[in-house]
């Protein structure tokens, strides 16, 4: 449980601990990692570390004792990043026990991804960990009843205290908190040295740029940086989870296309407090709703299935685009156009570029609650149906 929402990736953490000696939890931070992680140790012998805390990290002074002792229990070390030469530490406990024949629940670390985090792991304990990457709350948790429900999950976003608030003042207050203490505390005490004030202007134009290919030159220009240093800002914000960028599709197609990825910020919430959009009657009569529905459906989505299945968008130069594919195989492409709105309209365009990549199965995600088909053996399709059709890919 997470609070009182089930978190979907609960099961997969739980199956990738049974065949891989460390699972790494990435995400931003109170997003509800320890909540799970300590849900999970609910039901496993287990030690809980803070590494936030001086008195667990006094246990850690001699980590290979420490650790050794407690060999026979699922190890929990939350904000892991906070001592990076624990990981060399793991690699030798964990090649102990491969020599010795045992199996069975070893390390679960936490921690808000960065750069450095996963550079050390990756190299220190290569060939012994799996990461999963953990998002805010979604709509197959939260389980809306009605419209109502749905629409303050997309205005208040995933984050569970600010989707949980009791009332919108509070839920505001508390998204711009966590954008104040994220860029003034957390960035830097993650290693990068970026003024918060010239980080949050990049994330205020992102927001304005939702979904859409940058460029960088305009941005360095406002910003009064190189197009270079540009690149890096975007890089940590995406690499800490807070913005996604989607890839273009130029495989396999003889038309002239786009090849700038988009960008877009990660969680609604977030969006709407960069945008100081507080209330629904702003969100629904502002420029940026049609692009921020098409970001939250796409976090859904993508919370919802596995790394192995890849994710794109599609551009031409003369405007033909098809909002997200989704590449299963080879053989398996999935064309899928998000709107807003109860009578979605769709372009002649999706359907000519469905044709030239070849997809098997064409969707349009909207803002309503049924599920029905139109031309071209085209679904149209609620975002909770979109979802349960996508449950068979996630086992």
């Amino acid at each position: 449980m997470q609070g009182m929402y089930i978190r979907c990736i609960a099961k997969k953490v739980l199956q990738t601990l049974e065949h891989t000696p460390v699972v790494a939890l990435l995400g931003p931070r109170q997003v509800g990692k320890t909540t799970l992680a300590l849900d999970i140790s609910k039901s496993h012998q287990s030690i809980y570390l803070d590494l936030e805390s001086p008195k667990d990290l006094l246990k850690l002074d001699d980590p290979l004792e420490y650790l050794a002792a407690h060999q026979d229990k699922l190890i929990i070390l939350d904000e892991v990043q906070r001592k990076p030469d624990l990981f060399m530490v793991l690699r030798g406990i964990i090649d102990e026990r491969r020599r010795e024949g045992q199996k069975g629940f070893q390390f679960l670390i936490l921690g808000s991804a960065s750069i450095d985090l996963l550079k050390q792991s990756s190299e220190t304990l290569a060939g012994r960990i799996s990461y999963i990457y953990m998002g805010g709350l979604i709509v197959s948790e939260v389980k809306p009843k009605n419209k109502q429900e749905l629409d303050i999950l997309w205005l208040r976003g995933g984050f569970p205290d600010s989707y949980t608030a009791q009332n919108e003042s509070i839920s505001i207050e508390w998204r711009q908190n966590f954008i104040k203490t994220y860029l003034e505390k957390d960035v830097p005490q993650l290693g990068f040295r970026i003024p918060a004030d010239r980080l949050r202007r990049l994330w205020i134009m992102l927001s304005h740029l939702q979904g859409e290919a940058i460029n960088y030159s305009t941005i360095a220009q406002s910003l009064e940086i190189d197009s270079k240093t540009v690149a890096y800002y975007l890089d940590i914000l995406v690499d800490l989870l807070l913005v996604r960028r989607l890839e273009p599709w130029f495989a396999n197609t003889k038309k002239r296309v786009t090849k700038s990825p988009r960008y877009y910020v990660r969680d609604s919430g977030i969006l709407h407090s960069l945008l100081d959009i507080n209330a629904y009657e702003n969100l629904i009569s502002n420029p940026i709703n049609g692009k921020s529905w098409e970001g939250f459906v796409l976090e859904n989505i993508l919370a919802s299935l596995p790394s192995r299945i890849k994710s794109y968008y599609y551009r031409t130069a003369t405007g033909v685009e098809i909002d997200l594919l989704l590449q299963f195989s080879s053989e398996e492409l999935w064309a899928i156009e998000i709107k807003k709105g109860l009578a979605p309209k769709i372009k002649p365009g999706f359907y000519s570029a469905c044709i030239d990549l070849n997809v098997t199965k064409k969707f349009v995600v909207y803002s309503g609650d049924e599920k029905f088909s139109i031309a071209n053996n085209t679904t149209v399709i609620s975002l909770e149906k979109m979802l349960k059709e996508l449950e068979q890919y996630n086992l």
